[in-house]
């Protein structure tokens, strides 16, 4: 079976070509630069491999945005919403988890003026 065409890579003025983003040169260069400016540096400690865990768990358990459901909609979970967020204190607890759409998870960052 064919395989795609390499592209140019994605960094400014590089002319290599590549079969991902960045080419090997620029890869490592560009993930430092986005953990960098994009990332908060103990992110990972916060949301590492056993927040996934917990997210799973509890979208397994709540399939439906909590928010629309209390309103008469049935729309599938896209977001784990923390109500006291991990930066203010809170915890991965299940009593401070929320399951949400994106819209009502983007709704509330909105209302609190953090996003």
């Amino acid at each position: 079976m064919p395989k795609k065409p390499k592209r140019p890579c994605s960094y400014p003025g590089c002319p290599n070509l590549c079969d991902g983003q960045y080419c090997e040169e620029h890869r490592t260069q560009a993930r430092r630069q986005y953990d960098k400016y994009e990332r908060s540096p103990n992110v990972n400690k916060k949301y590492g491999r056993a927040w996934k865990r917990i997210r799973d768990r509890y979208v397994a358990e709540h399939p439906l945005c909590e928010r629309c459901k209390a309103e008469g909609r049935l729309t599938p979970v896209e977001e784990v919403h923390h109500i006291l967020p991990v930066s203010k204190g809170g915890t991965h607890e299940r009593s401070n988890l929320m399951a949400l759409c994106r819209s009502c998870h983007t709704k509330i960052h909105h209302d609190l003026g953090d996003r």
